[in-house]
């Protein structure tokens, strides 16, 4: 049997709910069930023009070719496209929610995040909410997570996230190697099906430091790192300088790049495939894709968003499936 994925579709008034509509019509590999109002869904694509079947998800019967599966889930209040609205930020933490449940049940077996808006979550007062990442984190009780975006040929981790460039070097420590690249390993090996991964890892500093000229933060911190994660098998190489670690010949043998922070890995990534690239979160006891954007709210309704990373992370998230060795 094919596995069945929870696809949450995010901010209502964001373009969440518009590209879940072309997934009806995208010849995915799998049951995809989507989360969210089945009447906004509904109206957004007689909005936008899109002939699209939709229909109440059932688990007990068996899932139709062409039609949206949906699991609905009711709106607090009535959205309109592109005009966030507080009301509705507690049914966007309910599509997470369910989605979760739903996978500790079995009945799904990952999820695909669309975008939210985490302005709007925590305008609604509550704990401080700082993204999906660290709200499935701490739910699931997981130790550690590491953010990874895959496409163009690419897969690149973070060792820092959303960090202002000021704060990077001070967060940058031996414990914090030590864990993001165990998990980094981890899952290349047990959620991508790779037996020996081969990690490449950038230094923090311009050309790795140079020898301690430009930093000692390789010296004294990375290096020290990752000869001990090599004492323990793992195959991590590196700091090597950034500005020449992403060329053809570095790669070619290499299943993921170690990047320090936010902007030195992912600028690349992007580059090489924007629109079409997808977000992972390792180290979750559950599989976990998402888009590689935001929640466009100016397109939300235009008929002008693109579907084309949401496809990506449904098929990465099965892929994921079958390569899953726990």
């Amino acid at each position: 049997m094919q596995p069945t994925l929870a696809i949450t579709s995010g901010e209502p008034a964001g373009i969440g709910p518009d590209i879940c509509l072309d997934l009806a019509h995208a010849g995915l590999p799998c049951r995809s069930v989507i989360l969210g109002d089945i009447h906004l869904l509904q109206q957004r694509a007689q909005m936008l023009g899109k002939s699209v079947t939709i229909k109440q998800y059932d688990p007990e019967s068996l899932p139709e070719k062409g039609v949206l599966e949906v699991w609905h889930i009711p709106l607090n209040a009535p959205c309109e496209a592109g005009k966030l609205d507080v009301a509705n930020a507690p049914y966007v933490l309910d599509l997470l929610d369910t989605a979760y449940e739903g996978i500790e049940r079995k009945q799904f077996a990952g999820m695909v995040t669309a975008p939210l808006h985490k302005g709007i979550i925590n305008d609604a007062g509550g704990s401080f909410f700082s993204g999906h990442t660290e709200y499935l984190a701490e739910k699931s009780e997981a130790k550690q997570v590491v953010m990874m975006l895959a496409g163009g040929g690419l897969r690149v981790a973070l060792a820092t996230t959303h960090l202002p460039l000021k704060d990077v070097a001070a967060a940058i420590n031996a414990p914090l190697l030590h864990n993001i690249v165990r998990v980094l390993h981890h899952d290349l090996q047990h959620k991508f099906g790779i037996e020996a991964p081969s990690i490449l890892a950038a230094g923090l500093n311009p050309h790795a430091g140079e020898g301690g000229h430009l930093g000692h933060e390789e010296i004294d911190i990375i290096i020290p790192a990752f000869e001990t994660l090599r004492a323990e098998g793992i195959d991590i190489r590196g700091p090597y300088p950034a500005d020449t670690l992403f060329q053809p010949f570095m790669l070619e043998h290499a299943d993921a790049v170690l990047a320090m922070y936010h902007d030195q890995g992912l600028p690349v990534l992007k580059y090489a495939g924007f629109g079409s690239s997808v977000n992972i979160t390792l180290g979750l006891p559950f599989i976990r894709t998402s888009v590689d954007h935001g929640t466009a709210l100016e397109l939300a309704g235009t008929g002008k968003a693109r579907s084309g990373s949401l496809v990506a992370a449904v098929n990465t998230a099965y892929e994921m499936t079958a390569a899953r060795n726990v």
